[in-house]
């Protein structure tokens, strides 16, 4: 099976733009954040508001394309085994060693943690509630912040394994080929209306908490298009109805976009349920036009081996673990600086960046520390762990 080049450079675009991002929540104004500097600006409301809408539905779609591709040519143990591995082991080593830099330097900022950070580590391996809102995740003792993203897809690659028996007989098999037989404005609108009926039964009553079980609303939307990214695979038909439906996709979202906007800055915060539901259906049908527009341009430009795209490829996940505890930390040291409005920014960027460039360069070289970040064996030890016939298929399976 030929690579997908396209799946792959689209997973690292949509990572570094989720570090821009967290970037950003230091400077937009009215959106709470761990840490925030007093520059605060609230046009950057609207590019965020933008990426915000469809960030994280992109990540989990892609999410289930890898498991679509992931598989084929294993078994469901070994492919259960494999994933709880490589998301399990870098969680837990994340929320232990990477993720404490953040609760504590929100702490202190909020005047709820004394200054000391082995001190506060030594109470935060207790696992005790902190004094309230401490930081986040203050009443479980612990937090993993943007780390939630592994658990959520550890529970959804568990639950898909379970059902896939399943999606493999005559119903299964029916729905599947509903889907992928969606062309014109089919593809483009209809599965956007689950997303929206699940915004408009559960968004009003589960607050968007985090913390893996009471979190019922995005449960409903990421699993949702986390079986998209499955269903849609490989599947020729489709990618190819995406790529032909691209500007129109791209134009539908810009202009909706536009519009919801409007919306959402003229409207009052109280307005009547059938004034909200068609808000929300509204929101639903940007973020399918929007990730529908990113797959068919992605597949039309990107499905290409980039010399770039097998490094980036390999440092995706390290820098995701390590990316925003490096911003916290940066911003922790500099905020007090009272630096302008451009240097002050362009410093925790180029931080982030440089920090998490420079530690995924010792992660990939100490073999220990690979599957901590998610990373596979080197490749000189694959070669002692697999035979010389099995050595091109494994390669070609990375």
């Amino acid at each position: 099976m030929q690579r997908r080049h396209d799946i792959d450079a689209l997973r690292a675009i949509a990572f570094a733009l989720l570090i821009l991002y967290h970037c950003a929540m230091l400077y937009v104004a009215e959106w709470d954040w761990h840490l925030k500097s007093t520059h605060l600006s609230e046009p950057l409301q609207i590019p965020m508001l933008f990426v915000n809408r469809w960030r994280m539905d992109l990540i989990f779609l892609i999410s289930g394309l890898s498991v679509h591709f992931l598989l084929r040519g294993t078994s469901l143990g070994r492919f259960v085994v494999q994933r709880s591995w490589r998301l399990l082991l870098p969680l837990t080593f994340g929320c232990l060693v990477v993720v404490p830099i953040q609760p504590y330097a929100q702490g202190v900022a909020n005047g709820l943690v004394e200054p000391g950070f082995v001190d506060f580590l030594l109470r935060y391996y207790q696992f005790q509630p902190w004094p309230q809102d401490a930081f986040d995740g203050w009443e479980y003792g612990f937090t993993w912040n943007h780390l939630w993203y592994l658990a959520y897809l550890w529970v959804y690659t568990i639950v898909l394994a379970a059902l896939l028996p399943l999606f493999r007989n005559r119903v299964g098999r029916r729905l599947h080929a509903l889907v992928a037989g969606l062309r014109g404005w089919k593809l483009a609108i209809l599965p956007a209306l689950p997303l929206a009926v699940a915004t408009m039964l559960l968004q009003p009553h589960f607050e968007e908490t985090g913390d893996l079980i009471h979190d019922w609303y995005r449960h409903a939307i990421y699993f949702s298009v986390f079986l998209y990214g499955y269903w849609l695979g490989n599947d020729r038909g489709l990618w190819q109805e995406l790529v032909r439906l691209r500007k129109w996709t791209l134009s539908l979202a810009l202009g909706l976009f536009g519009f919801y906007l409007t919306l959402v800055l003229v409207l009052p915060d109280e307005i009547p349920n059938l004034l909200q539901n068609s808000l929300w259906l509204l929101r639903n049908l940007y973020i399918w036009f929007a990730i529908s527009a990113i797959l068919g341009w992605s597949h039309a430009l990107l499905n290409r081996p980039f010399r770039w795209l097998p490094w980036a490829n390999e440092a995706v996940y390290p820098w995701y673990v390590l990316h925003q505890s490096l911003t916290v930390l940066i911003a922790y040291w500099i905020l007090p600086w009272q630096l302008g409005p451009v240097s002050e920014p362009a410093i925790v960027v180029a931080g982030t960046v440089l920090g998490c460039w420079g530690l995924h360069e010792i992660i990939r070289r100490v073999p220990l520390l690979r599957p901590c970040f998610g990373l596979k064996m080197r490749p000189r030890e694959t070669v002692k762990a697999v035979a010389p016939a099995q050595l091109q298929a494994a390669n070609d399976l990375a």
